[in-house]
């Protein structure tokens, strides 16, 4: 299934273990508020949202992003963006294909110049036959081990060590796979009333990640039984309510390392660890290197 040429995004039918996507941009960006100009791009972009404010105007509709919350842009498809948010919004920018098929040297071979497009550069849409197009419903509330790949793929292609575009491929197709799974989440989620009221406690969560969240609390709290709630909750989320809250205290972890100046002891109680020493051995555990080392490598980052 290929659409006519002129029309984006040019969409290809083709299975999961053909697709071999390229990177051509990853960073971490820092952004001040302002209205972008509109653009078309040759490839895809993910803008995954980390603080602050960003909205798209794409194809006559607006689409508000909030932290925590990723949009998939499609090649080919004119859009505008704007940051809102003082001092700054904190975003993650990719921009890949799905094939590998640019050869992209710089900011032309992604951009669209006005008046200079060439139609024949554009790249394709990968789709399988179990799937919808990821740009068909573009914005994403990633899981916590998508947004983990985002973040290391930007380390390995912003370090460029022996072997970086294996590891980037890798990483891709890993986030590329959790978006799609996020399709099937998204229509469960959508279709039960129960869905929605755990999605509404995964916000909750996300938003006080030292409260104790345990199965019991999380039960009272749904007014279900524990076993069923622990099912429904691993059913929407993709992991176990313990698992889930380990990974938010781990990812604000992250961000308080890298973004401030905090004493480490400050920063594990701030995620809903008490004890520094606890705090350390559960980082380790999950970055594989301390606290002290993961905040001097970002800096150097």
């Amino acid at each position: 299934m290929r659409q006519d040429p002129g029309y984006h995004p040019v969409r290809k039918q083709i299975p999961f273990q053909e697709w071999s996507p390229s990177i051509h941009y990853a960073q971490f960006q820092n952004i001040a508020p302002q209205v972008f100009p509109g653009r078309k791009l040759y490839d895809f972009e993910l803008l995954y949202l980390c603080h602050g404010q960003l909205s798209v105007a794409m194809e006559h509709k607006t689409f508000y992003l909030t932290p925590g919350q990723l949009i998939v842009l499609p090649s080919g498809v004119y859009h505008r963006n704007e940051t809102a948010a003082l001092p700054t919004t904190k975003m993650i920018g990719i921009h890949f294909d799905f094939f590998g098929e640019l050869n992209v040297t710089g900011e032309e071979d992604m951009v669209v110049y006005e008046g200079n497009a060439q139609e024949d550069k554009f790249a394709v849409e990968a789709v399988d036959s179990t799937c919808s197009p990821l740009t068909e419903d573009p914005v994403y509330t990633p899981s916590h081990d998508c947004i983990q790949s985002m973040e290391d793929l930007v380390r390995e292609f912003t370090m460029r060590p022996l072997g970086y575009q294996l590891v980037c491929r890798g990483l891709m197709l890993n986030i590329l796979a959790y978006l799609i799974r996020s399709q099937v989440t998204r229509r469960i989620t959508d279709a039960t009333v129960h869905g929605q009221r755990i999605k509404v406690l995964m916000r909750e969560i996300e938003s006080n990640p030292t409260v104790a969240w345990t199965n019991p609390v999380l039960a009272k709290r749904l007014g279900m039984s524990e076993d069923y709630t622990s099912k429904l909750f691993r059913q929407i989320a993709g992991v176990p309510p313990s698992e889930f809250l380990r990974s938010i205290r781990h990812r604000e972890a992250r961000k308080l390392l890298q973004e401030t100046d905090w004493s480490i002891g400050l920063v594990g109680e701030h995620v809903g660890y008490p004890d520094i020493h606890y705090f350390s051995r559960v980082f380790t555990a999950v970055e594989g290197i301390s606290p002290r080392e993961y905040r001097k490598l970002s800096r150097v980052l």
